[in-house]
């Protein structure tokens, strides 16, 4: 009898196994209401942890426990890939759009040409070293021949987390940052952006894998939550959270 009881409780914690999900911070409203869709179906438990995708991939190469990577940045996961870490190569699951964002009263109709106005003192960008939205603002400042003369009003951020808030508190008069956040989530309405030129920048396709731990430790609930990201279900909250669709 004491068997049984233990196989079945062995089976129960096999079937609500938790699992850890490593996400790029751009994604994180997203990925919660699609870990919230998730556990409705399966009563499994993901737990995320968020930062930059070069910080997110530095921690898996140094033994981090985590099953799914969710990268903001395809050359992250390739790498990871390349290294063994992960079980295969990226897998598109969505593409980024970039915003021009403030909540002070500027005019953003005249374009990138308002970073040069006297009354823009800062601007908050991603640290182009660990994060996609960063070289990609860069990338876009270059294009519109502003660069130059903004270069020192920049205020890097290590995550575009980080990023939002330098703009949303006002502590950067001005910044770029991810559609999503902008649109939905606890930050949406603060302000005004527009949208930036997708043919500006190169194009930020996002990717996932299961990671070489999880397949070691939890390989069916990682593969559950990763098949789950492609589903049509993700694919509905992620064209809702500003994301373009591979």
């Amino acid at each position: 009898m004491k068997k049984i009881i233990i196989s079945i409780l062995a089976l129960a914690l096999a079937v609500h196994a938790e699992i850890t999900v490593a996400c790029a911070a751009n994604m994180q409203f997203a990925l919660k209401e699609i870990i919230d869709a998730y556990t409705a179906t399966t009563k499994n438990i993901v737990k995320p942890v968020f930062g930059s995708s070069g910080k997110l991939s530095a921690q898996i190469q140094n033994g981090a426990p985590f099953d799914v990577f969710v990268s903001a940045d395809m050359a992250y996961v390739d790498s990871l890939f390349n290294k063994g870490f992960t079980q295969a190569a990226a897998k598109e699951y969505a593409r980024g759009k970039l915003v021009m964002w403030t909540v002070r009263d500027l005019d953003l109709s005249q374009g990138l040409a308002v970073l040069k106005s006297p009354a823009v003192k800062s601007i908050a960008v991603g640290d182009p070293k660990c994060t996609v939205y960063g070289p990609a603002a860069m990338q876009v400042m270059e294009k519109k021949g502003v660069l130059a003369d903004v270069k020192t009003k920049l205020v890097f951020g290590d995550n575009i987390t980080a990023v939002a808030q330098y703009i949303v508190n006002g502590s950067a008069d001005i910044g770029f940052a991810n559609l999503s956040f902008a649109q939905v989530g606890p930050m949406a309405g603060k302000g005004h952006f527009v949208l930036i030129d997708s043919t500006l920048y190169n194009p930020l396709p996002q990717g996932a894998a299961v990671l070489r731990y999880g397949l070691d430790k939890n390989a069916v609930e990682a593969k559950a939550f990763f098949d789950f990201l492609y589903s049509p279900q993700s694919r509905d909250i992620l064209k809702k959270h500003g994301y373009a669709l591979p």
